[in-house]
């Protein structure tokens, strides 16, 4: 009987070994680069749209450069006989993306004309958007909030000035956009044909009406519309380019492959404007990677807005995550112009956007809008939450912004933008340079009035508003504080508790808010190193002309004090 056991086990052992001979060895995912494109030719007129071809000769472009030359067929060839499979073809990077095995990329590392040959690892991803929104009824204060979301932008300014993104053409990556053919909210898109191409980069169809509603969605902060007129984003006369280049709910290292890809499509077909409410962080970088230069997509961005491409993309809701909390990529990239998201009911920042800065103490977020919008979701509209839709709501005002003036370069317009902030000068870490104004765009520019003083009263500096800056608590306004550098509450005055839960304003707005919405008055505070970077800052109501107490042992040498309110911006040195 024992024998019969063993004998047994050792067929089955016999068996197993068998198998896993016949079994293909595991593959993993390989980035090649290669050296050279020799040869290579292209003729701008053919491979590039007629509207590609006028954003170059606007920005005094070259027709074309060497990224944009093909790959050489011979080294693509060479990798797909000895590889796997090839998943991607980049003419910007001269590189193939492809799945093979150790023994093969062995044999890729070989091959004339390769480069390198980087091994990417695969790992699955929780999905980094906040809960899916589902069709329901809208309430007043959803319809008020409608109107708001692009009233709190100058929606009304853009519009006395004919303003709504026409002559643009704006693409959108994202997971998917279920329905968005058939729904009523761009029924005006589709009579005049304004959806000019889709396509999917991940099932590589031309059909993006599916995987998800998240595009919908975000469409409709870009170009939707309610059954009453009312416009949920700023640029409904552009027109769009729809990438699919997500999962619903998983995230590898083909998404950022398939991220790149959109981009050059976009970049042929004539993209204006990128607006990507996507980001990769923790399960595939950690946050010191978050520089603009380690991910391929930040890299993608990056080489996008050189071919003269605004980036619009969704800085992250990290904010309340303890063990992220910053931007995630590409937002991370210099010329990517990242926004944060507001709450709606105080105008500050809302927990889950995420913060910066960025690694080297860079400016991230660069704005910020709405982080609450209404949407359109299959079926009807939907009240959802995410920096996720400030990000289109923030590309449709560029839309306008590069309409009125078109022959602005990308980085003269991501210039403009930052300074189009309310707060600008002034920024933080939470808010970047504000909400976005359109006056700052259709009205001439005036010098602030002062709206303070800076008095120094025995060992501390004293922040007095002054009176012709008036100012009436008329109801009590809730409180934000966020800080690189926690401080004691005694050195300012009112001063709130770093994560103070928010109070909501119980007052429903009145009628001629949700036209022209005016922000509260807050005063933003901040203490600036010898770089001009902050290391403390923090947002009080003003309650009273003597805002804040600062003791002058806090203003080192090196060490500036700047404060913000009502649109006026000074600092006050330190000793």
């Amino acid at each position: 009987m024992r024998f019969s056991l063993i004998l047994g086990l050792l067929l089955e052992l016999t068996v197993l070994r068998t198998h896993a001979r016949q079994m293909p060895p595991p593959t993993a995912r390989y980035w090649v680069s290669f050296r050279d494109k020799a040869g290579q030719t292209l003729q701008p007129t053919a491979y590039f749209h007629p509207a590609a071809q006028a954003r170059r000769q606007r920005q005094y472009l070259p027709a074309a450069d060497s990224t944009d030359f093909p790959v050489r067929p011979d080294y693509v060839a060479r990798v797909q006989a000895a590889a796997d499979t090839v998943t991607l073809v980049s003419r910007w990077f001269n590189a193939v993306a492809c799945r093979a095995t150790p023994a093969q990329a062995a044999r890729l590392r070989r091959l004339p004309g390769v480069r390198s040959v980087e091994e990417w690892p695969i790992n699955e991803l929780l999905p980094t958007s906040r809960p899916v929104a589902l069709s329901r009824p809208l309430t007043a204060a959803d319809r008020s909030l409608a109107r708001r979301q692009t009233a709190s932008l100058g929606g009304v300014d853009f519009r006395r000035a004919r303003l709504n993104g026409y002559g643009l053409r704006i693409a959108i990556f994202d997971v998917g956009f279920n329905g968005a053919d058939r729904h009523a909210a761009f029924a005006h898109l589709r009579r005049r044909q304004a959806i000019v191409a889709t396509y999917d980069f991940l099932r590589r169809t031309p059909d993006v009406y599916q995987g998800g509603n998240h595009g919908t969605e975000v469409f409709s902060c870009i170009a939707g519309q309610l059954p009453d007129s009312t416009f949920l984003g700023l640029a409904p006369g552009a027109e769009f380019l729809l990438a699919r280049t997500e999962q619903m709910y998983r995230e590898r290292y083909a998404e950022e492959e398939a991220w790149l890809a959109a981009a050059e499509w976009a970049d042929r077909n004539g993209a204006d404007i990128i607006n990507s409410s996507l980001g990769y962080t923790d399960r595939r970088y950690f946050p010191e990677q978050m520089n603009g230069r380690i991910s391929l997509v930040a890299r993608a961005a990056e080489l996008a807005v050189r071919k003269g491409i605004l980036v619009v993309n969704a800085a992250g809701n990290d904010g309340d995550d303890p063990k992220w909390r910053t931007v995630g990529t590409p937002a991370d990239g210099d010329s990517v112009l990242a926004v944060g998201g507001l709450d709606p009911d105080t105008y500050l920042h809302i927990d889950f956007s995420s913060y910066g800065p960025a690694p080297g103490k860079r400016l991230k977020p660069n704005v910020a809008a709405f982080g609450v919008a209404i949407t359109a979701v299959p079926g009807g509209y939907s009240r959802t939450e995410g920096t996720s839709f400030a990000s289109p709501l923030v590309a449709g005002f560029a839309a306008c912004a590069w309409q009125q003036q078109r022959n602005l370069s990308v980085m003269e317009l991501f210039g403009r933008l930052q300074q189009a902030g309310r707060l600008y000068p002034y920024f933080d870490y939470a808010h970047g340079y504000g909400l976005l104004q359109a006056s700052r765009f259709t009205a001439p520019a005036t010098l602030p009035a002062p709206t303070f003083d800076f008095v120094r009263q025995d060992s501390a500096v004293r922040v007095v508003i002054r009176p012709e800056a008036a100012f009436v608590p008329a109801r009590t306004l809730p409180l934000f504080a966020d800080s690189v550098q926690a401080t004691t509450p005694a050195e300012a005055a009112p001063v709130a508790a770093v994560g103070q839960e928010q109070a909501r304003p119980a007052a429903s707005p009145q009628p001629d808010e949700l036209v022209s919405p005016t922000p509260p008055d807050y005063l933003y505070w901040q203490l600036l190193d010898a770089a001009g970077r902050p290391v403390r800052y923090e947002v009080l109501e003003v309650a009273q002309r003597v805002v804040l107490r600062l003791p002058l042992a806090r203003l080192a040498a090196g060490t500036t004090l700047r404060v913000h309110y009502k649109g006026y911006t000074a600092t006050y040195p330190g000793q």
